[in-house]
């Protein structure tokens, strides 16, 4: 029997992938037969990360980060060039029968449902696979199918479904053996925003109700806002935030999103928007602007009586917001790290005194 302390843990986890380059033309064909030249790259760097049982993650990075590298390592997938993981006390590439018992893994681009036949015949294989018991499978179904509202889908060939419909059965696959902790890669891609915000729903509803720890990684932010109480950053392979998404948001420090609205184009040369990080549509009648919040009332005021505003609204920095940011500014992490870690070194003085 396994036990842990923890739902997940890595250490130094590192995974390394080699390519073949190969010149162009027939001379660069003959040429690899006598020498080949390889490029190795780090999909995953020194990750290290901790995840408590009943924990929900957002794991973010923008496209060749290595989340899904990530994924698959954390479910046994692949298996890492160096490095430890401890998935529910279990070595994930060691796939331990037991442990395949506790995981479930849903893959947004991918399906494990059988295309050409409805999608309970492939319940019964996943039954039988994960040796469910007759009356523990028909009680799943039963409880799964009315959450997600797919009870008239069941016997339905897959590839008749619409995609947001595929993706109710799915996640209802994935979760017919009642797993401990559950690793979403992009579950709501591709769905419209109706069903983005069903997914969601019942997601929400789902770990609330079972406590059970959930990854997800996911491009759209409301996904993240809706359902994360935390949030790891991979940029480049390596844990470049982990934190709450209160303390994500203030990465870029506290500082309110301003839009401002003209009734005509306006200087956007002005020496008013120094500093602001002034963002301008084409028109030149609209700029998003970043102010801090001891300036807020004096710069805003500012601009309501130099240029014509015929509107403006105020927000806190919105995830998607700082994401964007942070990904063409990856210096503002490392920064926000230091600062961070010179904040808690100040507490744990203060503490000692």
């Amino acid at each position: 029997m396994h036990n842990s302390k923890y739902a997940l843990r890595t250490h130094q986890l590192t995974k390394s992938f080699r390519s073949f380059k190969k010149k162009p033309g027939i001379k660069g064909t003959l040429q690899s037969f006598v020498k080949r030249d390889y490029t190795t790259k780090n999909a995953v760097d020194g990750f290290d990360v901790t995840i408590k049982h009943g924990e929900f993650i957002g794991l973010l990075g923008p496209n060749g980060a290595g989340k899904t590298t990530l994924m698959k390592m954390l479910t046994g997938i692949i298996v890492p060039s160096s490095g430890d993981i401890e998935v529910l006390g279990y070595t994930p590439s060691e796939r331990h029968k037991i442990f395949r018992k506790k995981i479930a893994l849903v893959m947004g681009q991918k399906s494990q449902l059988w295309w050409d036949i409805p999608a309970m015949d492939s319940f019964k294989l996943l039954q039988k696979y994960y040796e469910v018991t007759d009356q523990n499978f028909k009680n799943r179904v039963e409880e799964l199918s009315e959450l997600l509202a797919v009870k008239d889908l069941l016997h339905i060939h897959v590839r008749k479904l619409s995609l947001g419909e595929r993706m109710k059965l799915e996640l209802m696959a994935c979760l017919l053996h009642e797993p401990e902790i559950i690793f979403l890669d992009e579950p709501t891609i591709g769905l419209d925003l109706v069903a983005q915000k069903r997914i969601r729903e019942f997601l929400a509803s789902y770990h609330k109700k079972n406590n059970c720890s959930v990854i997800l990684t996911s491009h759209y932010m409301a996904d993240v806002e809706a359902l994360c109480e935390r949030i790891v950053l991979i940029i480049d392979g390596k844990n470049s935030f982990d934190g709450s998404i209160h303390e994500f948001q203030n990465v870029l420090g506290r500082k309110k999103f301003v839009q401002f609205r003209f009734s005509e184009k306006v200087d956007n040369k002005a020496s008013i928007w120094k500093d602001l990080d002034p963002e301008w549509n084409p028109a030149g009648n609209m700029v998003n602007l970043r102010i801090d919040e001891s300036q807020l009332r004096e710069k805003s005021q500012e601009i309501l009586q130099s240029f014509p505003v015929s509107d403006f609204q105020t927000d806190k920095m919105p995830i998607e917001r700082v994401m964007n940011t942070l990904l063409t500014r990856p210096d503002l992490v490392a920064k926000s790290a230091a600062q961070k870690a010179q904040q808690q070194a100040q507490q744990k003085n203060k503490d000692k005194a």
